[in-house]
């Protein structure tokens, strides 16, 4: 009797214990979020002005390369070139949605595709600055399931894992049944099938989506946050990146911009849009500016950890393209250097360029399929000395 007597009370004192705990958990997880986020602080003033003559001849030499590779006037998304945060020239154009006539403006996100992984990578990145994890933790040591033993978080930033491309493995039926799949859905076919590495960790570069996708449930261990509520909280909105999100499939497939094929034709969904770190974050120009510019900041990352991510891995090949920690990369024997990172997902194709030593960004998004951002790196020689070959058709005057 005394014991049902006291029931009452244990179950009171177990439902506050247990609010506390919630109540301590959401309050260790906001001082985190608030530990980590990427702070954006403005350049130095001298460097942030820009004169009016050079803008003037570099935003002609611009307007020369821009009319040159769209030559009909056909970009279908934004295009963008800045100095010290400055903008120099941007122009937009096409349709967010041909069927609604919706056009694309400069805070219309775009699918990013590939350069995704960019901003993946800057948060994980952060999270190891922050003493949250570190660059050569096992995989398996934040990820129970993750069968591999000798892959480390590095390894997956700068694609040395080896590991298959889940879009590929996916594919069969008898392994997928080609309903919508998710990041956890990939862990788990990994732990269950164990497929075989495509080489050796660490042996050699591969470029594989699945080490971002991996990556992406890490932000989530580690946080205690979905990807999505990581990646605002953390890095879009301390930046101002106002027109940045992290699609889901349920709550945007009916209003983000779509994709179309160079005839215009739709891209439909299908079973692999909902996974995310590799892809699925959608930007706009200004905003990737705003990104960019925190790279800058003395508060971006350790001077330390900045060299390692800006630093090649991957010297297998002759050659000047290297891999960074979620960056790619041009090393010349001049000692020039140019970051970059392009995009192909569905129509979409995308390109980020940044010129560390000159303080320029190069950006290009389309949602109409188009080699054509992936030349827009040809405007380098423009701001320094980089030795590229433009194409016959883009020469500047």
């Amino acid at each position: 009797m005394r014991l049902l007597r006291l029931l009452p009370f244990i179950f009171a004192f177990t439902f506050i214990s247990c609010l506390k705990e919630k109540k301590q958990l959401a309050e260790n997880i906001k001082k985190e979020v608030k530990d980590t986020v990427l702070h954006f602080i403005p350049l130095d003033a001298k460097l942030n002005k820009v004169k009016t003559s050079y803008k003037k001849s570099k935003t002609n030499s611009i307007e020369h390369f821009y009319n040159k590779l769209w030559r009909r006037n056909d970009l279908s998304g934004g295009f963008l070139v800045a100095k010290n945060g400055k903008i120099l020239f941007e122009r937009y154009g096409g349709f967010a949605n041909r069927s609604e006539k919706r056009e694309i403006n400069s805070e219309t996100p775009i699918h990013l595709a590939s350069v995704s992984k960019v901003l993946t990578a800057a948060v994980v990145l952060k999270l190891a600055d922050r003493k949250k994890l570190d660059l050569d933790q096992k995989v398996n040591s934040l990820l129970p399931e993750f069968p591999y033993e000798d892959i480390t978080v590095r390894m997956l930033l700068n694609h040395r894992s080896g590991l298959p491309n889940y879009a590929y493995f996916c594919d069969d039926r008898t392994v997928w049944d080609h309903s919508m799949i998710t990041n956890q859905d990939i862990l788990d076919l990994l732990a269950k099938h164990k497929f075989d590495l495509y080489f050796q960790s660490d042996k050699k570069f591969g470029y594989c989506n699945t080490n971002y996708a991996m990556l992406a449930l890490i932000i989530e261990k580690v946080t205690h946050m979905n990807y999505r509520i990581a990646m605002k909280k953390i890095l879009f909105d301390p930046l101002g990146m106002k027109n940045t999100y992290v699609f889901d499939y349920e709550k945007n497939k009916g209003n983000a911009c779509r994709s179309y094929k160079g005839n215009n034709v739709l891209y439909g969904y299908d079973f692999l849009d909902n996974v995310y770190g590799d892809k699925n974050i959608f930007s706009t120009p200004r905003d990737l500016l705003k990104f960019d510019l925190a790279t800058y900041s003395k508060e971006y990352l350790s001077p330390e950890l900045y060299e390692e991510a800006f630093k090649g891995y991957s010297y297998e090949h002759k050659g000047t393209k290297n891999y960074g920690l979620g960056i790619r990369m041009h090393e010349w024997e001049t000692g020039e250097k140019l970051f970059y990172h392009n995009g192909w997902w569905h129509g979409n194709t995308s390109s980020y360029v940044t010129l560390k030593k000159d303080t320029v960004t190069i950006i290009a998004l389309s949602n109409k399929f188009s080699y054509k951002p992936y030349k827009v790196w040809k405007l380098s020689p423009l701001f320094g000395d980089y030795p590229i070959k433009p194409d016959k058709d883009d020469e500047l005057e």
